[in-house]
Formats: C-alpha cells, sequence, structure tokens
C-alpha cells in the first residue's frame, strides 16, 4: 500500500513538471526581434487587394518564437490606394506559425490589418476580405507610444498601435 501511495505520488508530481515543460521552454524562447534582424525578416512591399505597397520599416515589429518561428507586423504606405483602403488597412502581419490573437486563432499566412480608433484591431486576407475582429486595450499609462511596436508584457506579447494593444501568442 506503502508503495503504490509513494509510486501514485511520484507519477502525480512528474505529470505536474512534464505538463509545465513547454510552458517554460516558450517563455524563454520568446524574443522581440531587433532593428538588424527586422531587416533579415520583414519585406520590402506588401500587395493587399489588388496593389502593392512599401514597407515602412521605422514602423516594422516582430517577435521570434522558439528558434526559427516568427510574427512579424509593419505599417505600410497606402497612399497608392483608394480612400476606402486607406481607412481600413494600415499594415501586414505575417506567422509562419499559427497564433492566437486575444481569444481569435491565425493560422500560417499573410495578413492585413487596421487598428480603428476605438482600439478594434481588424484582420483581413489578401483579397480584403475581413476574417476577424479583436477589442485592443488601452494603455493609458504609456507616454511615448510608437506608431507599431510588439513588447513583452507581463501578460504575453503585446502588439501596440499607438497606445492600444492586443495580446499575439503561438497557438
Amino acid at each position: 500500500m506503502r508503495n503504490s501511495r509513494s509510486a501514485l505520488t511520484s507519477a502525480a508530481i512528474a505529470s505536474l513538471v512534464l505538463m509545465c515543460i513547454p510552458v517554460a521552454l516558450t517563455a524563454q524562447e520568446t524574443a522581440i526581434l531587433t532593428k538588424d534582424q527586422l531587416t533579415q525578416v520583414v519585406p520590402s512591399g506588401f500587395y493587399f487587394d489588388g496593389k502593392s505597397a512599401s514597407t515602412q520599416m521605422y514602423n516594422a515589429t516582430g517577435v521570434r518564437f522558439g528558434e526559427k518561428r516568427h510574427v512579424i507586423a509593419a505599417l505600410v504606405d497606402t497612399s497608392g490606394y483608394a480612400t476606402d483602403v486607406r481607412e481600413k488597412v494600415e499594415g501586414f502581419l505575417i506567422a509562419d506559425l499559427a497564433v492566437t490573437i486575444g481569444d481569435k486563432e491565425l493560422g500560417v499566412g499573410a495578413y492585413a490589418f487596421g487598428f480603428t480608433k476605438e482600439g478594434v484591431l481588424n484582420v483581413f486576407d489578401l483579397a480584403g476580405t475581413q476574417l476577424f475582429s479583436v477589442k485592443g486595450t488601452r494603455d493609458n499609462a504609456l507616454r511615448a507610444p510608437r506608431p507599431l511596436v510588439a513588447v513583452k508584457g507581463a501578460d504575453g506579447i503585446r502588439l501596440y498601435r499607438g497606445k492600444d494593444f492586443v495580446i499575439v501568442g503561438p497557438k
């Protein structure tokens, strides 16, 4: 009886430890990309809804999950787009792993995005079809917001557009 109780306790502890390893590895392997790293992974332009636009490299950001998986985002020069497109799309999001954005799931691929004045992130496929919206959180404590940046927060990776952010993480 004593041996079976000891074995059961050992098995329970081992199970708990093994369940925590993926979470610990994910947290340790997540890194915000440096400016030099961004120049290696961010494309110089982006195609959306029948047109291409130049990437604003000074408004590009990215996160590495693990050794080789990335989520990158950048604002683009939308001056060549029609007014209705410029009002809804301001940048691109490329993921080479499945991710969550807020409570939504996003598969591997390239997408267009735009934040509304109310802090809602809208994500579109390359043909201009809206896939989903996620209500962002306003960070009023942020003193000097950048137009677009990814930051490690206590709650995960925050993708900021000005003072509004959404949480992005691996699925």
